[in-house]
């Protein structure tokens, strides 16, 4: 059925759907440890938390936010942060507190580049790694890789080392390894690990974690140009599973495609798990047998972003791609183009346990409680399996601009705020306090649960 944005929609289980168990970080985006405080996320944003102007010369976008211990951290392609009647000049980092009133301090370790990632080990919050595509950090060269200390204005740790050959997409910490992914063929004079090396958190140096020998690109009819790369990853809450994302075909010499599952906690070393699914891998090949799992030929890496339910049961993938680039069979849609999903997450294999199509628009980040998936992208629909972009709209379908919060029992829409769609939410972060959304200033983009004023940072607290 259709209802104003902003509301919420009952459901089956809708009592369990209007709550929330919440995720305590544990230094980085996308990780955490369930409590037992279950309470309602709150349809109005929070004020007062820092943001980008609505216009600047370019396009200003957080790629990822952090906290550890009182502080968030905020990471992408920027130059100017306001808050207040203020505005601070910073170059693609800065953090602030992670409490009312949200004070911008001092962290300005003025990167040269895109910073894509940041994370920490835990209970070490004095120290910050960030991966990107830069080549200096204030005055101290760093190839896209960098320790930075947090206190004062954020100086180059010289003892970790600071050269990976290509961008660095994504970090993890996993107790006292660090788990850098990207572009990078060499890390630190080591190209045993080319595009996901664990590297030793005080020197840098591939530490023998893993050895995944990761291969292959995306090849089907009508293809763009694609590269093997290692794009983003989610630890589980038991820190002992990474799930990854990426362009490649073979990892740890087994068949992946899009995503695999890590067991980090191997005797000897990282291992590849079974969780995998012909839906994303091809295993099964094409219809009638098989499943579409090739998008369009413009974006052939298509699932984004993950994350873990607060039990590790369930994993939750957002995807971009548009349609199959070989389905015409029109409607309903099918693959997992442009859509939201659940699979169980046993080690085995990857049972689909909802779909829900948003009409043809990506969706980039994703974050769970207990009873809520929340998506971000730049999508304008939920529940539209019979539609695609304006030329076929779905006429059941709901309308959800820039976010979408679905029944982690039913992937039906439960929570819907709204916000302005701009280039796509590109993270989003679960506290004890609420959610975080990451976004970005594009045509002016500004507006969050009915909220203006909020480019790039958008949050929305539990109530009290």
């Amino acid at each position: 059925m259709r209802v104003r944005q902003g509301t919420w929609l009952p459901a089956a289980g809708a009592l369990a759907l209007c709550c929330a168990l919440v995720l305590v970080p544990v230094g980085q985006a996308r990780a955490g440890l369930a409590v037992t405080a279950a309470r309602f996320l709150q349809l109005r944003p929070a004020t007062g938390t820092p943001h980008f102007p609505p216009k600047t010369p370019a396009t200003e976008q957080i790629r990822q936010l952090v906290q550890c211990g009182k502080t968030i951290f905020a990471v992408g392609t920027f130059s100017v942060v306001d808050q207040g009647r203020r505005s601070f000049i910073r170059h693609n980092a800065f953090s602030f507190s992670a409490r009312a009133p949200f004070t911008l301090n001092g962290w300005d370790p003025d990167v040269n580049g895109e910073v894509d990632s940041v994370a920490f080990v835990k209970g070490r919050c004095g120290y910050a790694y960030l991966g990107g595509s830069f080549s200096a950090v204030g005055k101290q060269q760093a190839a896209n890789l960098a320790e930075v200390s947090t206190t004062g204005t954020g100086s180059v740790v010289e003892a970790f080392g600071h050269d990976a050959s290509n961008t660095v997409e994504t970090l993890a910490a996993y107790r006292t390894h660090i788990l850098a992914g990207g572009y990078f063929t060499s890390v630190n004079g080591s190209s045993a690990d080319p595009y996901l090396a664990s590297l030793n958190y005080l020197t840098g140096r591939d530490d023998g974690l893993l050895r995944l020998h990761i291969s292959g690109h995306y090849v089907y009819p009508g293809v763009a140009p694609n590269r093997t790369r290692v794009y983003n990853q989610q630890l589980s809450h038991t820190g002992t599973l990474d799930l990854v994302e990426g362009d490649f075909t073979s990892v740890g010499g087994q068949q992946r495609r899009q995503i695999f599952m890590l067991n980090l906690a191997a005797k000897r070393g990282a291992t590849v798990t079974g969780w995998s699914s012909p839906r994303f891998d091809g295993g099964s090949g094409y219809p009638p047998k098989g499943y579409y799992y090739n998008c369009t030929g413009n974006e052939p890496f298509y699932i984004r972003a993950a994350a873990w339910s607060p039990d590790d049961h369930t994993v939750y993938v957002a995807s971009t791609g548009y349609r199959p680039w070989n389905d015409k069979s029109g409607y309903p849609l099918q693959g997992l183009c442009d859509m939201a999903a659940a699979f169980t997450a046993n080690q085995h294999f990857a049972t689909l346990k909802w779909i829900n199509y948003d009409g043809c628009y990506s969706l980039y980040s994703v974050a769970a409680d207990a009873y809520t998936a929340y998506f971000g992208g730049h999508e304008l629909w939920s529940q539209a399996p019979d539609g695609c972009k304006s030329f076929h709209v779905d006429r059941h379908a709901i309308a959800a601009p820039g976010f979408e919060g679905l029944s982690s029992v039913t992937g039906k829409l439960t929570f819907n705020p709204t916000r302005s769609r701009g280039l796509g939410a590109d993270d989003m972060l679960a506290t004890s306090a609420g959610l975080w959304i990451a976004s970005d200033n594009y045509a002016g983009s500004q507006m969050c649960g009915k909220v203006y004023g909020l480019s790039g940072i958008c949050f929305l607290p539990y109530r009290r």
